[in-house]
């Protein structure tokens, strides 16, 4: 079956190529090759590794062979460019930046797991959450609640809560869906976060473009209602905790979690069981939440206020600017320059306060601390690699022009009325495929907006708007649901679950998600729906969908 969807892929590919000389500036039809080879491998195999690096060496060949397929030199060539898609991705400042985050983070969790600090957040949670309903519900608020970045979301709320999600049965394929839906979905939307500057950049640049005469903010508050896709992620997994529903293999993972302990028959690796992993002697030790709530609650607050120092936040407040004011940090955070090497420095003064926390508050031994180094750093290794063939492979695509390729054979072929949808449809498809929503966003925005603004009788109208917003929340569902996203990776990694079952998992949550963004959403809007009107008729749709689920549980009770 994979065989033959790779060759009817292929095939479609090869036939709505664009031909002449724009595939120099577009891409072959070959270039889908790598991205889908590491999906299907990975789904094939379960060895995320080895499909990443075949893809990876597979994207190399063909950006030399077709041309000279005889050639020795062609395919040392084609060699010579996989060593250079690794090399550029560990020697990029961005890409080191985000590594140098895991090994401090990943180690900070480990010494407060050991110090008993998970522990007493736990016990003072447990005080709330009753059952299995109100485990997902804490879960889901906690993942709102840390806003300000997507990294920080999933490797704190996915530590944090998987002992409670445990306890109450909840399997770890729903943890990590609740984590991740609650990550991407959720920065991509905050007006004060880390995604904001990159958004608003892009944004700037295709108003100066356009000669649009508004600011780049301006462009992305008037996209922010046909958000479609991560508003109703958001109330999907609030729904379907309430009406207290699961489908496809997430039914079967649940169901498998009510009567084993979750976790147990897991293939996470070294992650399988890591709450449980401090000496039997920390049992003995206190387990006070402040243990936990400090390092944490200094993280964000250092991240917040390195954001705001960079940011420029001081000369903006003598500038009259208020701290209460959301425009005032929109303003700030969108200025900062060193979100990244914030985080990393954010980082380790959280592991810093773990440390000081472990002996102030109760004495971790010197061994013990030494485990949790080692421990921590084990544990980030996986991701280490993962994220540097994933980056890789990101690299092989721009260097084959897939997501150029993607666009050029959708974009500029329908109706101003099913413009918006398509956007959104390329958009999934190619940040599902690159794995990378910052890409799909570099790429479409400069590419699909000039064609919506045209469609507009190159005024800013109501294609255009929808259009931004589409390819917004197209670039985040390939962020949320791709195997090779580096958010999807580290969402399963914080909840301990196989990265592969992780996606399998969600995936049909995610398109049904999608599905009812651009049928129920997207299309009406673009043929004049207020787009409150199509969030309410997505909404009531995916209610009945529920309603329809469990009445057919009940029949088949009977």
């Amino acid at each position: 079956m994979a065989v033959i969807i790779f060759g009817v892929i292929c095939a479609l590919m090869a036939c709505f190529a664009p031909l002449g000389k724009e595939n120099s500036q577009t891409g072959m039809w070959y270039s889908v090759i790598p991205p889908v080879l590491a999906i299907l491998l990975a789904f094939l195999t379960h060895h995320v590794l080895l499909s990443l690096g075949i893809a990876i060496v597979a994207g190399g060949l063909l950006t030399q062979v077709p041309q000279a397929p005889l050639s020795a030199a062609g395919w040392f060539e084609g060699f010579k460019a996989v060593g250079i898609y690794v090399t550029d991705t560990v020697t990029s400042r961005t890409n080191l930046q985000i590594l140098a985050f895991l090994p401090p983070i990943f180690v900070m969790v480990e010494i407060i797991i050991a110090s008993g600090g998970f522990k007493g957040v736990i016990v003072w949670l447990l005080k709330w959450v009753k059952g299995r309903k109100s485990a997902q519900t804490a879960t889901a608020l906690m993942g709102v609640l840390c806003f300000i970045d997507d990294y920080t979301n999933a490797i704190i709320v996915g530590s944090m809560m998987q002992p409670i999600t445990d306890r109450f049965r909840v399997s770890r394929e729903k943890l990590a869906f609740l984590v991740d839906a609650t990550s991407a979905p959720i920065a991509g939307l905050a007006v004060v976060s880390t995604w904001i500057a990159y958004e608003v950049g892009l944004l700037t640049q295709i108003a100066e473009e356009l000669k649009i005469g508004r600011s780049g903010y301006s462009l992305f508050f008037d996209a922010l209602s046909f958000r479609f896709y991560c508003l109703l992620m958001i109330a999907f997994v609030f729904v379907h905790i309430i009406l207290g529903r699961d489908f496809g293999p997430m039914k079967t993972a649940e169901d498998s979690a009510k009567t084993n302990t979750p976790g147990e028959n897991s293939q996470a690796g070294p992650f399988q069981n890591a709450p449980d992993s401090s000496p039997p002697a920390v049992a003995q030790r206190s387990s006070r939440a402040i243990k936990a709530l400090i390092p944490l609650g200094g993280l964000i607050l250092f991240h917040i206020t390195g954001l705001w120092v960079d940011g420029g936040g001081p000369a903006m407040l003598r500038q009259g600017g208020s701290l209460l004011s959301l425009i005032y940090w929109r303003d700030v955070i969108s200025a900062a320059e060193n979100t990244h090497l914030i985080l990393d420095y954010a980082a380790l003064f959280g592991l810093t306060l773990a440390l000081l926390c472990s002996q102030l508050f109760g004495s971790l031994r010197m061994p013990v601390i030494s485990n949790c180094f080692k421990r921590g750093v084990k544990r980030a290794m996986i991701p280490f690699v993962i994220l540097i063939l994933a980056w890789s492979l990101k690299n092989c695509c721009d260097s084959l022009k897939t997501g150029e390729f993607l666009t050029a054979i959708l974009v500029g072929r329908v109706s101003p009325h099913w413009f918006p949808p398509a956007v959104f449809l390329v958009a999934s498809v190619t940040s599902f495929a690159t794995g990378t929503s910052y890409g799909t966003m570099a790429i479409l925005i400069p590419t699909a907006i000039p064609v919506a603004f045209a469609l507009d009788r190159n005024t800013y109208g109501l294609t255009t708007m929808i259009s931004i917003g589409a390819v917004l929340d197209g670039a985040i569902f390939g962020d949320h649901c791709s195997p090779i996203s580096d958010t999807t990776i580290m969402s399963s990694i914080a909840s301990s679950c196989d990265l592969m079952e992780h996606v399998r998992t969600q995936l049909p949550y995610s398109l049904l998600v999608a599905g009812l963004a651009l049928l129920c959403a997207y299309l009406p809007s673009a043929s004049g729906l207020a787009p409150g009107w199509s969030f309410a008729l997505a909404v009531l749709v995916m209610a009945c969908f529920f309603v329809a689920l469990s009445r057919r549980k009940k029949a088949r009770s009977r």
